[in-house]
């Protein structure tokens, strides 16, 4: 990849040509084209269009006399973008086929309509409640079948010896499963790896991530969890639901399948971007639901990532999904544990209640706690260096499928290993009480009637793991156990994250956090008289899970109703949300969150929740992009061809202008029309000759729009003729004749909340007499948002 540490800037202009592959997704190792940039009269004017770069060193004596005065925290982002990631749709488009629609529909169309979202949202939460119960069926049947065989072959070969044996026999296992998870990610859809929160978190914002919502996603994320997790791997199957629950939403909300090439005829009306994106929300909202069984902070999680398109009956809806989703899942895991009827497990992991003696916490705790999320933060912190350090080396060296699959296979052989060696030598033997409640207890060397409390760690299934942390008597760990326990897991877990597998990172953070949490309560007690039991060794795993998934992920508000959700009791809300507000403190301090590094590394154009601090000094002018395309109320055939199909304008949003008068005034703004519309009337020939010349012709209306969402075809595939190419194209009915628009001197802040609250993909720049100098996308915007200790990424990623 050439030319990481260098500025964006954007071309629009047509005399400047791009081979083919260039101005492609970043991170890939393909080349980046030329520099370009002009100079007008309001500035410097960063045009948009095809990824260009700039020398920094060149640049800098240009740029020190225009930024002399100005505030220095808020230089230009040096951050580069990736052009494969484009802005949903969110403002309705409201031009005339719109407005007639609106108009004709009856208010017991709307009450139908206001039905069907509510019959959608519960489609969803039951399909998604569904998939959790699956997931969680087969990793526990698989996962139950593995542990068993080699729990007896260890038992086998422990008195005669050849305990090498099992370990190559875990080993294999742990690689088999986790290579054909590996396979199917790395060779079949790529965007399936991970947890998918990232992406859904992109998506929320407002980016239309390329494949996150598809199909075949779900099938490869769905397969790839479940071996992830049975092979054995520091891994959880909580996260990868949020992304599964997404994806049920955007397909069912559309009532067909691209992907299979079913179309139903159903829910045509939710088929574009506002609508999708509603149920998507609703979709996270479940997959969180299933996860932890917690559908308010399912809701939370949905209302912290897209918050700018919120309503009350949206919430509602969302609410809805969640506790569909839940129930589910709770009725259909009950007929399976051959209990019926019995809701007591409503997420996939689930922490058990606490008794109230257990949970009770004195005042004088209250800072033990605040101390604990410290302490998560700093390990969050650096758990994220060294996860990014690591998504570094495999940008750079481990890029090819192969190697990918090669990687994860000696991730779960070494994790096998590792495993198996702390179970070997570790001499922590515990009583094998009627109230022990390990899955698989194992032997070992241990005495009759004893079993390897290092077993109970590793041998498992990482839910289980966590609730014997938070759940078993004082005295079933030793502090020794905990501490070897904590150090290979936290860092078998961080290297684990971001390999070509399907899995997320909740659970493997709440298992590390509560085991040093446990070892914390452990001290703690063996420094106060053994008769005081406050100090219970759970209650501390507990915070400790806490403030190390907050250091990891830097959740608080969600993640607080979560937890407190999880554990069935509201006593632990407050030191909970004092743990995790602690551990985003402490963390954000040194570096983001683990899902914000991943975003930034990927190019995406993501938006926060504010502009830079001091951006004030900023306005329009300095972040529009310009020259912009523009196009004529009526305009000719091929000169829209011939925009839409350059390479150097790949814009997707288009001002129509007007000439208001004779002379040769500029024209002013009359509306805006996207790259897609214009698309679809050129394939369905909406030409003025054409309609002139066939009375009889069929009015395009909203319903062939539709019918193309979301894979537009590209403009490569519509034929015109030469002749056709001379025709005139009326663009009055089709655009949007009220577009967003703001003065040249709008502060950025004030342009940065517009777009966040509003949802916005173009704003138009005017002047004082409505003349179009320039356009606003989310992309000028995302390039001048720097954190407040933002990470070179792409400049460590330079090869």
């Amino acid at each position: 990849m050439a030319n990481i540490t260098t500025k964006v800037s954007w071309s629009s202009r047509a005399d400047e040509s791009v081979t083919a592959g260039e101005g492609t997704p970043l991170l890939n190792g393909t080349e980046q084209p030329r520099h370009s940039r002009q100079l007008s009269e309001g500035g410097s004017i960063f045009q948009i269009g095809r990824l260009s770069t700039v020398d920094l060193e060149e640049e800098m004596a240009s740029d020190e006399d225009s930024l002399r005065g100005r505030p220095k925290e808020i230089p230009h982002n040096e951050k580069l973008l990736s052009l494969k990631f484009e802005s949903l749709d969110y403002d309705n488009i409201e031009n005339q086929l719109f407005l007639e629609e609106e108009r004709r529909m009856s208010h017991m169309g709307f009450r139908c309509l206001e039905i069907s979202r509510w019959v959608v949202c519960g489609l969803i939460g039951f399909l998604t409640g569904l998939i959790a119960c699956f997931i969680d069926i087969v990793v526990e049947e698989m996962a139950g079948i593995k542990y068993q065989v080699v729990k007896e072959n260890i038992e086998k070969f422990t008195d005669v010896g050849g305990l090498s044996i099992s370990l190559i026999l875990w080993a294999i296992l742990n690689s088999a499963f986790v290579m054909v998870g590996a396979i199917i990610v790395a060779f079949f859809e790529p965007i399936a790896a991970g947890s998918g929160i990232p992406q859904i978190k992109c998506y929320l914002n407002g980016v239309k991530v390329p494949r996150v919502v598809r199909l075949k996603t779900l099938v490869v994320k769905v397969c790839g969890v479940i071996c992830s997790v049975v092979g054995g791997l520091a891994v959880g199957k909580e996260g990868p639901m949020i992304h599964s629950g997404a994806v049920v939403a955007a397909g069912v909300s559309q009532g067909r399948s691209t992907s299979l090439k079913r179309d139903f005829k159903i829910f045509e009306y939710f088929r574009r971007d506002t609508e999708k994106r509603d149920f998507v929300s609703a979709g996270a909202a479940a997959g969180v639901s299933a996860a932890f069984g917690a559908p308010v902070g399912g809701v939370l999680f949905s209302l912290e990532e897209g918050a700018s398109f919120w309503n009350q009956m949206l919430t509602w809806r969302i609410f809805f999904a969640s506790m569909v989703s839940t129930f589910t899942l709770n009725f259909f895991l009950s007929i399976y544990h051959n209990k019926t009827g019995d809701l007591s497990s409503p997420g996939l992991i689930n922490f058990g209640r606490f008794e109230s003696d257990s949970v009770a916490y004195n005042l004088y705790e209250i800072p033990l706690f605040i101390a604990m999320g410290a302490i998560g933060g700093l390990l969050g912190a650096l758990f994220n260096v060294l996860n990014y350090w690591l998504t570094i080396f495999r940008i750079r060296y481990v890029h090819r499928p192969c190697l990918q699959v090669m990687e994860a296979m000696l991730v779960a052989a070494v994790t096998a290993t590792v495993s198996f060696t702390m179970i070997y030598f570790s001499n922590d033997c515990q009583p094998l009480g009627p109230e022990h409640n390990e899955e698989y207890p194992l032997q070992l060397f241990c005495a009759d009637g004893e079993y390897n409390a290092m077993a109970t760690a590793f041998f498992n299934t990482p839910e289980r793991s966590v609730r014997s942390l938070l759940h078993n008597q004082p005295g079933s760990y030793n502090p020794l156990t905990l501490s070897l326990f904590t150090l290979t897991y936290f860092f078998l877990a961080c290297w684990t994250y971001g390999l070509s597998v399907s899995a997320g990172v909740f659970i493997p953070s709440l298992l590390i956090g509560a085991a040093w949490g446990r070892l914390f309560g452990i001290l703690l007690a063996s420094i106060t008289p053994t008769d005081s039991i406050w100090a219970d060794p759970g209650k501390y795993a507990l915070i400790g899970a806490a403030a190390q998934l907050g250091g990891i992920v830097r959740m608080t508000l969600s993640l607080t109703v979560i937890m407190v959700e999880a554990t069935g009791n509201v006593t632990y809300g407050l030191p909970i949300m004092l743990v995790l507000m602690t551990a985003k403190i402490v963390g954000d301090y040194i570096v983001e969150g683990l899902y914000d590094i991943h975003i930034k590394l990927q190019s995406v154009p993501f938006l926060h929740w504010e502009a830079p601090a001091t951006s004030h000094w900023l306005t329009a002018r300095e972040v529009m992009s310009s020259p912009v395309t523009c196009l004529n109320r009526i305009e000719k055939v091929g000169t829209v061809v011939d925009i839409l199909s350059s390479t150097s304008t790949n814009h997707n949003g288009f001002p129509v202008v007007v000439q208001v008068t004779d002379n040769d005034e500029p024209a002013k703004l009359c509306g805006l029309i996207l790259r897609s519309q214009l698309i679809v009337l050129l394939k369905h020939k909406v030409f003025v000759e054409l309609a002139r010349s066939r009375l009889t012709q069929r009015k395009l209306q909203l319903k062939d729009f539709r019918d193309a969402y979301p894979r537009f075809p590209p403009i490569q595939s519509i034929h015109v003729s030469q002749d056709e190419r001379e025709c005139m194209m009326d663009l009055t009915e089709f655009m949007n004749p009220t577009p967003y628009t703001v003065p040249q001197e709008t502060s950025l802040p004030r342009v940065f909340k517009l777009f966040r609250a509003l949802g916005l993909r173009h704003l138009v720049v005017v002047d004082d007499e409505n003349r179009v100098v320039g356009l606003v996308t989310r992309k000028d915007l995302a390039r001048y948002h720097i954190g407040k200790h933002g990470l070179e990424e792409l400049q460590l990623a330079q090869t």
